[in-house]
């Protein structure tokens, strides 16, 4: 023990992410559900504000609506889906790339400062949807016999390695994906969090509680390291909004592809 420092700080965990209810006796409405709903607010708002007076001299709103739209119809749908098919998907990915982004950016706001994809959940959810859209949409169009063959039996494969193809590919393309979708924008936006709490709560335990100047300074650096992880975390919780939908769209786009 260092002469001077006390020991009470608890470093930021797991149990920091389990909130209480926002109103009395209402369990189920806490800080991440009311993220969500202001989201969905938001979303709604901005697009019917963007949309309601289109004109062909575009409003700042417009243009920023267009711009949103634009960039997930084209970089997003078109490029990862690659079918004429892709108009039909937009919709379904521009909410979901919103959603997502705005949920993840949520604990960059202060007074909200909470990613609400942190809770597993959230991301399992999101996954879950995706997962029913993709296969949905190959079984509509192939039915359920050709859509799993064409899941778990590539092209080109020789006959006598199907036995071991067909769990492989059933297990890849079928089981792993919701999970590596999910536990992928969990763990980033999880881990994000509770880096940035250990930087920003530690530096001010060091400058404030600890009473040692030595210490201090070095707070000084935790808090400042802190804020260029914050600049860090903006940008993942951004990337990471992007990459969720992408994959989801080269999953509807391998769903509904041609063999060849």
């Amino acid at each position: 023990m260092i002469a001077g420092v006390s020991t009470e700080f608890n470093p930021p965990g797991p149990e920091d992410f389990q909130l209480p209810p926002i109103f009395s006796g209402v369990e189920w409405f806490t800080k991440p559900v009311l993220v969500a709903t202001l989201t969905v607010i938001v979303i709604v708002w901005f697009f019917w504000g963007a949309s309601r007076k289109a004109a062909v001299v575009p409003s700042k709103l417009q243009f920023a609506g267009e711009l949103g739209y634009n960039f997930v119809r084209n970089s997003i749908a078109r490029d990862a889906i690659g079918s004429a098919e892709h108009m039909k998907y937009v919709p379904f990915l521009l909410g979901l790339f919103f959603f997502i982004l705005l949920n993840n950016v949520a604990a960059s706001i202060p007074f909200i400062q909470f990613p609400t994809f942190s809770h597993i959940g959230w991301a399992y959810a999101a996954a879950a949807l995706s997962w029913i859209i993709y296969n949905a949409v190959g079984i509509k169009k192939k039915g359920l016999g050709g859509y799993l063959k064409h899941q778990t039996m590539p092209a080109g494969v020789p006959a006598w390695l199907m036995p071991l193809m067909i769990p492989i590919e059933f297990i890849s393309n079928i089981l792993v994906r919701p999970v590596s979708l999910s536990l992928r924008l969990f763990a980033n936006m999880f881990a994000g969090h509770i880096l940035l709490l250990v930087f920003v709560l530690g530096g001010e335990y060091m400058v404030f509680e600890t009473g040692n100047i030595l210490l201090g300074g070095v707070g000084i650096v935790t808090f400042l390291m802190g804020l260029a992880i914050a600049a860090l975390e903006l940008f993942v919780q951004c990337i990471q909004a992007y990459i969720f939908v992408v994959l989801t769209a080269q999953y509807i786009g391998s769903a509904i592809a041609d063999e060849h």
